[in-house]
């Protein structure tokens, strides 16, 4: 009988901070700039230079630290870990080691199986190193230092997570607390959060751990459920077929969704850690402590069942309109300025999604102004509008944030509620169209809706349906 086996998952999760400046100097963090133009002597490690921290870094790190329930070390120290690689420019990297900004802290998940606490167990602030660029056709690798020196915070999590969907549903929560603090925009895409997976495998029921490898640098949620179902059944298969799990550093190649060994894994004192003499511990008063806890926002989770009983929303609507922070601001926004909760939460769940899916956006780069929805809306609900047109001047404002009243004005949509006008047309269409004029009379009710249709498109789409409906029962 074979076996039955257990994973067990601790990740470390690198983000980087939305500081307008690096941590140790005043070059810009913008991303996708030409390759080392936001450099200095601090950045690149230059001799004789010396470091000086951005406030701003440990204000958003303390931040993360209370939204994930961690104990602030009011009392914290930067180190030296030493290691010597061509994107690395002083041949060490400063970081925390002996004493982090944040420990002990844990977040709740939910998943089908139901809701878990995944502990997490340090939060310390660092630099991010530079990027290597391999130049397959000269065969060379190059290497840009705008990002060395940038802003991070790496978030340890305790060995807790024993599949990978409570790895993507913890990520998912992190990603989310991240981007409602305003700490990290976390695009994946752009490298703003990096996930390190350590994976090992063990006999269900056992309490010792496995031999663990680390996979760095994931860059995709897919990927990084891909990478551990691999990865588990390449341990599982070293095991049974009597083989020892090797612990070390591992790359995943997505493509061909396999990894490989980069290197045997290090311990701390591979990199000879020792204090950062260049800079001066952090003390975090308990003055400046209270003053970034009262900054705190509203979190998700808060949010959502203020979204059920202020504005009497369902459940399901108020995980759709939280689940990014861009949406749940148009939503409230716009219900300040309208008054109508359902409504506005109707247009962004409907056409802002129908939308945003159509041209393979994300709600962050939704552009148009909570100010015209609001107006959309109340024009829609006094009838000055119909349906259909306010569908379409929908689009001009998702796609220019164009004002609604104005455009309604000069392009003429407003209902036509003028009975007579609307009467004559429908008697024309009456006249126009015998043969539905007798199914009708025959018991098919299907025929008034062509009826309804042929009186849209003669009024041009501006008639009012409701008007219409009772105008052509009485004539018929």
């Amino acid at each position: 009988m074979s076996k039955e086996y257990e994973t067990v998952i601790g990740l470390e999760v690198h983000v980087e901070l939305a500081t307008k400046t690096k941590i140790f100097c005043s070059c810009s963090t913008a991303f996708g700039s030409a390759p080392n133009t936001h450099t200095c002597p601090v950045c690149t490690g230059m001799p004789g230079s010396l470091p000086v921290l951005n406030k701003k870094v440990v204000e958003y790190a303390v931040a993360v630290g209370l939204a994930t329930g961690c104990q602030i070390n009011q009392y914290s120290k930067f180190d030296r870990k030493n290691y010597f690689y061509p994107d690395n420019p002083q041949n060490y990297q400063i970081s925390q080691l002996y004493l982090p900004i944040c420990h002990d802290g844990g977040i709740e998940i939910e998943t089908q199986a139901g809701s878990k606490t995944i502990g997490i167990h340090e939060i310390h602030m660092e630099e991010d190193a530079g990027k290597l660029v391999h130049d397959d056709w000269e065969e060379v690798s190059l290497v840009d230092y705008n990002r060395s020196g940038v802003p991070l915070i790496e978030i340890v999590s305790e060995p807790d997570m024993r599949s990978a969907e409570e790895v993507i549903a913890y990520l998912d929560k992190l990603r989310m607390i991240i981007q409602y603090l305003g700490a990290s925009d976390c695009k994946m895409q752009e490298g703003s959060m990096r996930a390190d997976v350590n994976l090992s495998v063990r006999e269900l029921g056992s309490k010792e751990f496995g031999t663990r490898t680390e996979m760095k640098n994931i860059g995709s949620f897919k990927a990084i459920a891909r990478a551990i179902e691999a990865e588990r059944a390449r341990q599982i298969d070293l095991l049974e077929s009597g083989e020892k799990v090797v612990q070390e550093t591992r790359r995943w190649n997505d493509e061909q969704g396999y990894s490989y060994a980069m290197r045997s894994k290090e311990d701390a004192q591979d990199y000879r850690y020792f204090p950062e003499p260049d800079l001066v511990p952090i003390e975090v008063s308990d003055q400046w402590l209270q003053e970034i806890r009262d900054r705190q926002p509203e979190l998700r989770d808060q949010k959502c069942r203020r979204y059920v009983d202020e504005f009497g929303l369902p459940a399901y609507d108020a995980q759709i309109l939280t689940s990014a922070k861009k949406l749940a601001d148009l939503f409230e926004e716009a219900v300040k300025l309208c008054d109508k909760p359902k409504k506005v939460s109707n247009w962004l769940m409907g056409e802002t999604m129908r939308l945003l899916k159509e041209h393979n956006m994300d709600p962050e780069d939704i552009t148009f102004s909570p100010v015209n929805l609001a107006k959309l809306i109340v024009l829609a609900d006094a009838g000055t509008i119909n349906g259909t047109v306010a569908k379409e001047v929908f689009e001009q404002i998702f796609a220019k944030d164009i004002d609604p009243e104005q455009y309604v004005e000069e392009k003429g949509l407003k209902t036509v509620n003028d009975e007579d006008a609307l009467r004559e047309t429908i008697v024309q269409i009456i006249e126009d169209n015998p043969k539905s004029v007798e199914d009708y009379h025959n018991g098919k009710e299907k025929a008034i809706g062509f009826l309804v249709g042929q009186t849209m498109k003669a009024m041009k789409g501006k008639a009012n349906p409701g008007m219409v409906n009772q105008i052509l029962k009485e004539l018929l």
